[in-house]
């Protein structure tokens, strides 16, 4: 597959991806990645909420080696990590999503593929990973059908719905980019003209909000969700949740698992962070279904923030698009590597020999 060239010493924390990324992707493209809606406050408050998080500590518990293997939706993975749905991956390099489904593969963790992919679903789960569809309600009904029919025979793991975007949330630094896709980059799992729109741009206008607004059905109900609870006997995931209220509802309907996630902090701004939310969605569902967080996620030391607080894993999304855009599916190999150590000494400092044990530990500073 295609590769960047890497410049200077090798990576040594997620961080690292992010500046060597900026310096390789053309402007609009690192602001569409990096942004958030409206004035950034929710995007800002998902790192800052994450560093108040204290998680204490246990010492002489004779920790040698620690397991980092966990069962999410019933499958064992070798750390409770996912690669978070990412729209458009072919925009920062080539490999795109089979790149990084690659990654997620040879990690031995699940990998979630957007309905806005810029490869088909049918091409990705031929990657090597565990993937699991992540499904944008449409407004074309036959569409959606369409979509599960193909999710299912394509060998999809899990259908993973996203429900807090009803609109595309208003993002300044699209808006004054007059951000589109180049032509190369395509919505793959729409049928052919379905993303037009993503390409026209005009002056102070984002194409991929137009597109979406074209696109997506802003009045979904939990009836629909119910619906398609029925259509489909994979496992069930209810991803965009921070009030424990919706949790609770999600489990109703048959959810196997929710993602409190205010998306990267790119939909309602103002919004808490996701972290802050983490908790409360714990204590709501107990053990009737389990509980991911996303949104923030930078390094080890943050999978450890958020066992501890009750999540049984994490999905992970801007640090591996920043190492996919600078050397393609093995600088996301690297990256992932990277979140293994990271994660490992994070496990072994805090006393715990396996992800069970982290989530036996007190943290203090949230909310």
């Amino acid at each position: 597959m295609g590769e960047r060239l890497l410049v200077g010493p090798p990576a040594v924390s997620l961080a690292d991806y992010a500046e060597r990324a900026r310096a390789v992707l053309p402007p609009e493209v690192w602001d569409y990645l990096a942004g958030g809606s409206a004035s950034e406050v929710t995007l800002a408050a998902n790192r800052h909420a994450l560093d108040r998080v204290s998680v204490l500590p246990r010492v002489l518990r004779g920790v040698d080696t620690v397991d980092l293997g966990t069962h999410l939706l019933g499958r064992r993975y070798a750390m409770p990590v996912g690669v978070a749905p990412m729209a458009y991956q072919r925009l920062v390099h080539p490999d795109g999503e089979l790149g990084l489904a690659a990654a997620a593969g040879a990690a031995g963790i699940p990998y979630l593929a957007s309905t806005l992919g810029s490869t088909p679903i049918e091409q990705v789960t031929g990657a090597g990973a565990d993937v699991w569809f992540q499904l944008y309600w449409l407004r074309d009904r036959a569409l959606v059908r369409d979509l599960l029919d193909r999710v299912v025979t394509a060998g999809c793991r899990a259908l993973v719905v996203t429900v807090d975007v009803p609109v595309l949330g208003r993002r300044p630094r699209d808006l004054r980019n007059a951000f589109r896709l180049p032509a190369e980059v395509v919505a793959a799992n729409l049928p052919d003209g379905r993303d037009a729109l993503a390409h026209s741009g005009a002056p102070g206008v984002s194409a991929i909000a137009a597109h979406t607004a074209a696109s997506f059905a802003p009045a979904l109900r939990w009836a629909d969700l119910a619906w398609l609870r029925e259509q489909v006997d994979l496992p069930l995931v209810v991803k965009g949740l921070l009030d424990p209220r919706d949790a609770t509802e999600a489990v109703r309907v048959g959810a196997d698992a929710v993602v409190v996630s205010n998306h990267g902090g790119r939909q309602l701004d103002g919004s808490p962070a996701s972290v802050t939310m983490l908790p409360e969605v714990v204590d709501a569902v107990g053990d009737r279904c389990q509980v991911l967080l996303d949104s923030g996620i930078r390094g080890g030391t943050d999978v450890l923030r958020a066992l501890a607080l009750g999540a049984a894993g994490v999905l992970v999304g801007r640090p591996l698009l920043w190492a996919l855009a600078v050397g393609g599916e093995s600088a996301a190999r690297d990256a992932l590597a990277l979140l293994v150590a990271e994660l490992t000494d994070a496990l072994t400092l805090a006393g715990c020999a396996d992800v069970v044990a982290a989530g036996e530990l007190r943290t203090l500073g949230v909310g």
